[in-house]
């Protein structure tokens, strides 16, 4: 062999062994985001494209310049401490904790330096994810709507549209205790100031909720408030199925319900939230400090009701409400 050819073939053999070491080291250069959801990607899709337009606008699009590692916790809180774990041993650059307040808390628990974002219908101080609103402190910051603080309302409302219920039920998840007590609590003192009879059914299954139901079918229970929490949130499907079935006027907490058929929703813009919450992971991939963000505590509430299961149900929408409520599903 001549040696011009194999100084050449020498070449060659070297490009192509460093061609696959650099394209490893830009993949490396992509930021890589952990997406940790306590519940499932069936119904959590929607919330999973709003996270991903707020992430755009934050200047960041998956699979072109930020990668995103998923896990589903499929509403098995014991499985959350393994799968930060896994996000934590990938160096995850930010961990997105979502569906629920157990995800935050146990990422909260696995790292002290990876920036989290959390979302939460809550309180993030009575969890102690973060100190303070406006100056979090740590590695902990996010979106936070107070959702369940809302529950009063629900009830005010269903009550001027079924004024004819003097019992209603409230379906709450005993899982997360706290919150559970707290949201009976208040919802117990709204309705005896209506002059209601709160009865309170704790659903941990989906055969409980289906037991649930088979309780307000024989009390004759007139109507029902859906507490604000991840679980009942991510089984609205079912839930609305089984209010038709047994022509029960309920309230829940987000829109996605009314869209699945529920009668009535008031609460947070879940998707705004979830934007929000990807505006956040954005900021911190451009270089700021989670302790620098103050929980965004958003403000968009809405109140949609599903005209035609109101038709179904043989109710009649007072015009006060419709004048109200931002939208009108036919």
């Amino acid at each position: 062999m001549r040696r011009r050819e194999f100084t050449v073939g020498l070449a060659s053999a070297a490009a192509a062994i460093a061609t696959p070491h650099v394209t490893r080291a830009q993949q490396r250069a992509i930021p890589v985001i952990g997406f940790l959801n306590g519940q499932s990607q069936r119904t959590w899709g929607p919330m999973v494209a709003a996270f991903q337009k707020g992430l755009k606008e934050a200047g960041y699009v998956e699979h072109q310049n930020v990668a995103i590692e998923y896990r589903w916790a499929e509403g098995q809180p014991d499985r959350l401490p393994a799968l930060v774990a896994d996000l934590v041993q990938r160096q995850v650059a930010v961990i997105v904790a979502t569906g629920g307040n157990d995800p935050a808390i146990a990422a909260k628990a696995a790292t002290g330096s990876i920036p989290i974002v959390f979302t939460s219908n809550d309180d993030p101080r009575k969890h102690g994810l973060v100190a303070r609103l406006n100056r979090p402190g740590g590695n902990v910051t996010g979106v936070s709507w107070f959702s369940a603080e809302l529950g009063p309302k629900r009830l005010e409302l269903l009550h001027e549209l079924v004024p004819t219920a003097t019992t209603v039920a409230l379906l709450v998840n005993p899982n997360v205790a706290e919150e559970t007590a707290r949201q009976s609590l208040e919802l117990q003192e709204a309705a005896r100031a209506l002059g209601l009879q709160l009865v309170v059914l704790n659903v941990t299954t989906p055969s409980a909720i289906d037991t649930a139901f088979e309780t307000i079918a024989r009390d004759r229970i007139g109507a029902l408030v859906v507490a604000a929490d991840a679980f009942l949130t991510n089984r609205r499907e079912q839930i609305s199925a089984l209010a038709a079935q047994h022509a029960v006027p309920a309230v829940y907490v987000n829109r996605e319900a009314a869209g699945a058929g529920a009668l009535m929703s008031y609460g947070n813009s879940l998707a705004d939230s979830y934007r929000r919450a990807g505006v956040y992971t954005g900021r911190i991939l451009k270089g700021e400090k989670p302790t620098d963000l103050p929980v965004d505590q958003a403000t968009k509430f809405e109140l949609i009701i599903n005209l035609g299961t109101a038709k179904a149900l043989g109710l009649e929408v007072p015009p006060k409400l419709l004048a109200l409520a931002d939208e009108v599903i036919e």
